[in-house]
C-alpha cells in the first residue's frame, strides 16, 4: 500500500486515464480524470467506502496515459474499457429481458410468449409491463382460442390429437380447418396485442353471455376469465406504458448494493413502451461515475439516439453532452424530472432495477448458505441445483406431489412440476406417495439424459428419507446426495444416519433448506386446493358465509359427504368446525338447496 501511495504521489496534475492492474498483470479497473494525481489519491483515502476498499486491496501496479482533456480522458476510456474488460468498470451485459408475444410467420401460426427475437418475418407484440398478468392471458387464450400447440412444421396427421377433442385445438393437421378461418381465430388475439381492445372485449362478452344462455356454464366461465384478464391487461397498459407523448425517450436508471450495479433502460417512441432492458455489472467506483460510464458505453453501440434522455440521478452532464455532440452529431435534452408522467415512468424503470438488485443480494446471501450447507451436509459441490418434493392430499383424495428446482438458492420456477398421485387407491401413505412422485421424476431425467440435482430435499423426516432412497438406489443413483426436514424441530435426516443434524435458528445452511421447503408445500398446498375447488361438496360449503377453505377442509374430514354432514347434530358440526348457530343454519339450507337442484 504505502509502495502505491509513494507511485501515485509522483503522478502528473494533468488529465488522463489510469489503469489499475493486480498481481497478475491483468486490468481490473480503468478509469478518467481531469487530475491524475488529485484522483487516484481518492482511492488511498482511510473514508473510503467498502466497494472501494475491495479495489484497492486488489491493486498492485497503476498505470496513467496523459490526454490532452478530460474530454479526451473520457473517449480512451471507453476504448479501452471495451478492449480489456475489466471488472470492476460498467460491463454492458444483458440481464432480464421482458416477455414479448410471437406470432409465427406460418400458414397456421402458433401465438406463444418468448423473450426472444429472431428476424424471420414472425410478428412480435409487446414487451409487456407484467409476466405475471400476461401468464394468465396466455393460459386463457389456450382455452378460448383453439390454436395449434405443437412445435415446429405443421405436419399431416389422418386424425387429430387430444387437444381437438377436448376443444384446444382447430387440427389444422388434420384439415379440420381452413387456413382462412384459422386466420380469422389469430386476428382476435392480435386485437388485443395491438391495442384494438373494444372488438375483443365485446366479441368475449358476447361469447360469454351466449354461452351461459345456453347453460354450457364451464365455458361461460373460460370466456368470463378470458374477459378479465385482458380487462387487466390492457388497464396495465393503458396506465403504465401509454401516454400520448409522441416524443422519442429513453429513461435510465439503477439501482447498487456494494459494488452491484443493474440498469433499467426504458424506450418510449411514439407514447408507447417499445423497449425494456436490464444491464447487470459491477463497478468500484462512486455512482455518478458508474451512471457516466454507462451511459457513454450504451449510447456508442446506440444507432438511433431519442430527443430526450432522463436520468434517475442528477450528474454533471457536460462530457456527456459534449460526447453527443462530436461523437453521435446530435444534441438530446438531458433531463431529471422531478414531477409527472416522466417522472412516473422513471419511478417504473427504478422499481426494475432495484428488484434486480434485490434478487441479486439474495443470490450473493445464498452463496455463504449454500457453500455452508455444502460442509454440513458433507456435499461433494455446491448445490447449486436443489430440487424439492413435497406430498399435499386430503382424507385420502387429491393427492398431489410438488417438484420445485432452485438454482444458486434462488426459485427457478420454469422448472416447477405437478405430479397427480396414481398409486395410492385412496390411501393415505405418505411413503408411498414420496416413492411414485420420486420414481417419476428421476426415471424421466434419466430416459432423457437430463443432468442430476447436486441435492434432493424431501419435505419430511427418517421415513420419507428412506423411501426416497429405496427409489434412488433401485434407478442406480444413490449417489445423489438426499436429505429431509422435519417440521417440527427442523431436524435434517440424510439418508444412511441414524440420528438428525440439529442447526440453530437462523443458519444461513438452514435457511437454504427451509426456504426450499417452505415453497414445495406452497406450490404443492396451491395444487391440492385447486383440485379440490373443484369438487362440488368444497364449492357448496365455501358458498356459505362463515366457512372458508379451513373449515370446509374441517368438515369434509370429519363427516364425508354432504348427505353425511346434514344428518349431523348442530352441536356436532359446531365442535368440528367452530361454527356458530347462524353459519349452521345458512349450511343446511345450501346443502338441501342443493339436493333439491
Amino acid at each position: 500500500m504505502e509502495r502505491l501511495k509513494a507511485a501515485v504521489s509522483e503522478f502528473p496534475d494533468s488529465p488522463g486515464v489510469y489503469l489499475m492492474k493486480d498481481k497478475n498483470g491483468k486490468i481490473i479497473y480503468i478509469g478518467k480524470a481531469l487530475n491524475l494525481k488529485k484522483r487516484v489519491s481518492s482511492y488511498f483515502l482511510k473514508n473510503r467506502d467498502p466497494k472501494t476498499t475491495v479495489l484497492v486491496t486488489k491493486i498492485h501496479e497503476i498505470e496513467t496515459i496523459l490526454t490532452e482533456s478530460e474530454y479526451e480522458a473520457l473517449l480512451l476510456e471507453n476504448i479501452l474499457i471495451k478492449k480489456w474488460n475489466p471488472r470492476y468498470n460498467i460491463r454492458l451485459k444483458d440481464g432480464k429481458s421482458y416477455p414479448v408475444v410471437r406470432i409465427t410467420n406460418e400458414e397456421f401460426p402458433r401465438i406463444f410468449k418468448t423473450r426472444r427475437v429472431i428476424r424471420d418475418g414472425s410478428r412480435y407484440y409487446g414487451p409487456f409491463p407484467s409476466a405475471g398478468l400476461l401468464n394468465i392471458y396466455m393460459e386463457t387464450i389456450e382455452k378460448i382460442f383453439p390454436l395449434r400447440k405443437c412445435r415446429g412444421e405443421l405436419k399431416k396427421r389422418e386424425y387429430p390429437c387430444l387437444y381437438y377433442h377436448i376443444g384446444r385445438c382447430s387440427a389444422p393437421c388434420a384439415g379440420k380447418i381452413s387456413a382462412e378461418d384459422y386466420g380469422k381465430i389469430v386476428e382476435k388475439v392480435e386485437e388485443l396485442l395491438s391495442g384494438d381492445n373494444e372488438n375483443l372485449l365485446e366479441w368475449l362478452k358476447t361469447r360469454m353471455i351466449e354461452a351461459s344462455a345456453s347453460q354450457e356454464y364451464e365455458k361461460a366461465a373460460e370466456f368470463r376469465d378470458a374477459f378479465q384478464a385482458a380487462e387487466g391487461l390492457i388497464a396495465e397498459f393503458d396506465q403504465k406504458i401509454v401516454d400520448f407523448n409522441d416524443m422519442q425517450r429513453d429513461f435510465i436508471a439503477f439501482s447498487s448494493f456494494e459494488n452491484l450495479y443493474t440498469f433499467a433502460v426504458f424506450q418510449m417512441r411514439d407514447g408507447k413502451l417499445t423497449g425494456r432492458d436490464l444491464y447487470r455489472t459491477e463497478f468500484a467506483s462512486a455512482d455518478e461515475e458508474a451512471l457516466e460510464q454507462f451511459i457513454i458505453q450504451y449510447y456508442s453501440e446506440q444507432a438511433e439516439i431519442p430527443n430526450e434522455i432522463y436520468f434517475s440521478k442528477p450528474i454533471d452532464l457536460t462530457l456527456i453532452i459534449d460526447f453527443f455532440k462530436n461523437e453521435k452529431k446530435c444534441r438530446p435534452e438531458l433531463l431529471y424530472p422531478e414531477k409527472g408522467q416522466n417522472r412516473s415512468i422513471l419511478k417504473m424503470a427504478e422499481e426494475n432495477a432495484w428488484q434486480d438488485i434485490a434478487k441479486r443480494k439474495r443470490q450473493v446471501k445464498n452463496e455463504e448458505g449454500l457453500s455452508m450447507l455444502k460442509d454440513v451436509l458433507g456435499l461433494p459441490r455446491l448445490p447449486r441445483r436443489i430440487e424439492g418434493f413435497d406430498i399435499a392430499q386430503l382424507h385420502g383424495k387429491y393427492p398431489a406431489a410438488s417438484l420445485i428446482t432452485f438454482r444458486d438458492g434462488v426459485p427457478d420456477r420454469s422448472n416447477y412440476r405437478h405430479f397427480h398421485l396414481k398409486t395410492l387407491g385412496g390411501k393415505i401413505d405418505d411413503f408411498a406417495a414420496v416413492r411414485e412422485a420420486v420414481s417419476r421424476r428421476y426415471t424421466r431425467l434419466l430416459n432423457e439424459n437430463i443432468p442430476m440435482p447436486d441435492l434432493i430435499l424431501i419435505d419430511g423426516g427418517a421415513g420419507q428419507v428412506s423411501a426416497a432412497q429405496g427409489v434412488l438406489a433401485a434407478l442406480g443413483l444413490e449417489y445423489i446426495p438426499l436429505a429431509g426436514l422435519a417440521k417440527r424441530n427442523e431436524e435434517i435426516y440424510l439418508s444412511g444416519k441414524s440420528k438428525p443434524i440439529v442447526l440453530p435458528a437462523g443458519d444461513p445452511a438452514l435457511r437454504v433448506l427451509q426456504y426450499v421447503r417452505d415453497e414445495t408445500h406452497r406450490f404443492a398446498t396451491a395444487f391440492n386446493k385447486k383440485m379440490r375447488q373443484k369438487d362440488g361438496r368444497f364449492s357448496v360449503l365455501e358458498s356459505v358465509p362463515g366457512i372458508g377453505p379451513s373449515k370446509s377442509r374441517k368438515l369434509i374430514q370429519t363427516f364425508g359427504s354432504l348427505d353425511d354432514i346434514l344428518k349431523q347434530s348442530d352441536e356436532a358440526l359446531r365442535t368440528a368446525a367452530g361454527l356458530n348457530a347462524a353459519t349452521v343454519d345458512a349450511l343446511r339450507a345450501a346443502i338441501n338447496g342443493t339436493e333439491k337442484n
